[in-house]
């Protein structure tokens, strides 16, 4: 029993359900957030989701500002930009609305404005989160509006160092949002590729915290159920972008995903992370391309834990079967097989191959990983996704 010891935190207080969003100058007086900044993608600013969203804010007198300079992977100029907006405003709250990148972007905004030291210091490495001044963090109100990342309820944001070209994880009990409105009709209608790439994402989130090594058992109920459900309803919602009911089910399943890794991530991630900081590719998709060469890699470690995991989700043939249907999902979803059909013009060259090998073995995800993810290791996973060879 010794060995059955770890420490476990949950999520924030979520409003879930459709037309929820209505809701939000309720959220902002309980959070006591006076002035907000909406911090959301380029993409969504131009399109009625937004302007509907901020018509809410009009109507009940909420000053506000916004901040849009957010790339898919966010970088640290964004993050510089986006503070000089808060300040500016004198805003005292942030209301990060979109995927991703808007909610990783938004947190850090929220986080960074106030403190003295670089962001850098307070990457997820050991008790680094302990320089922050946490008195001086302002209050997170997250929106998803898509289903993956699983940000809204996470304690960190992912950025992209531009002098490095390395994805950091930045993580402080700050960071998570103090109350999540989950609508799933600001899902409805999302484009097939980003409804692929982001479910895929809360796949791979599910299904590396379930093979993580280490005692968590209630995040591995959790990280279960999500893939589950992303087997039972991603389809769907990607076959009819209208389909609500499979939009909440995978609004649900992201928030599992990252209700679950704070277990563990693993090789999937690792080498996501470089591919995306080197190439900016879509982080879920890239997930989505690595996910079975890592599976078979990892097989010798995880392969009574994927009969359960299957046999659960009704599919049969244990190991076998469990990485056929994903193989079969990538398909229903369009996502490339290997890296060349997701990089356009890919011509990766030794030194650059070694690069990535480098990143990945160093990433913070790589130790979640169940089998030693080494640089050789990292090479032939790497060679195995551009030849898109198990």
């Amino acid at each position: 029993m010794t060995k059955l010891i770890s420490k476990w935190n949950y999520p924030t207080t979520v409003r879930f359900g459709a037309g929820r969003i209505k809701e939000l100058p309720d959220v902002l007086d309980a959070t006591g957030i006076k002035r907000p900044l909406f911090v959301t993608d380029p993409g969504l600013a131009r399109l009625p989701v937004v302007a509907s969203t901020l018509k809410i804010l009009d109507d009940a007198k909420v000053p506000y500002g916004v901040f849009s300079e957010v790339k898919p992977n966010p970088v640290d100029s964004n993050l510089t930009a986006g503070i000089a907006v808060f300040k500016k405003g004198r805003h005292d709250g942030v209301i990060a609305f979109g995927g991703g990148s808007a909610l990783d972007l938004g947190k850090l905004i929220a986080f960074q404005a106030g403190q003295t030291r670089p962001v850098w210091d307070f990457e997820d490495i050991g008790d680094w989160w302990t320089r922050a001044n946490s008195d001086a963090i302002a209050p997170i109100i997250a929106v998803p509006t898509t289903a993956g990342t699983g940000s809204e309820v996470g304690r960190a944001g992912v950025i992209t160092n531009e002098a490095t070209h390395t994805k950091k994880v930045i993580f402080h009990p700050k960071l998570l949002p103090a109350i999540v409105i989950a609508d799933p009709e600001l899902s409805v209608g999302m484009p097939g590729f980003i409804t692929a790439g982001t479910g895929m994402d809360a796949l791979a989130h599910c299904l590396e915290a379930y093979c993580a090594p280490g005692y968590h058992p209630m995040a591995d109920g959790i990280a279960v159920e999500g893939v589950r459900l992303v087997f039972e309803n991603l389809p769907k919602a990607f076959a009819n972008g209208k389909d609500l009911a499979a939009r909440a089910h995978m609004m649900s399943a992201a928030a599992m995903g990252a209700a679950a890794f704070q277990k563990g991530l693993g090789a999937i991630h690792s080498l996501s992370h470089p591919i995306g900081a080197l190439y900016d590719t879509h982080h879920g998709m890239t997930n989505a391309v690595f996910m079975p060469y890592v599976l078979a890699f990892n097989r010798d470690a995880i392969e009574v834990r994927i009969a359960r995991l299957a046999a659960y989700c009704g599919i049969k043939g244990g190991f076998d079967g469990f990485a056929k249907a994903v193989i079969k999902l990538r398909k229903e979803l369009k996502v490339p097989h290997a890296l060349p059909g997701l990089i356009k013009g890919l011509d990766m060259d030794k030194k650059r191959k070694g690069l990535i090998a480098d990143m990945a073995v160093v990433d913070p995800t790589a130790g979640g990983n169940p089998v030693k993810l080494t640089r050789k290791a990292a090479l032939t996973l790497l060679e195995n996704a551009i030849n898109g060879t198990t």
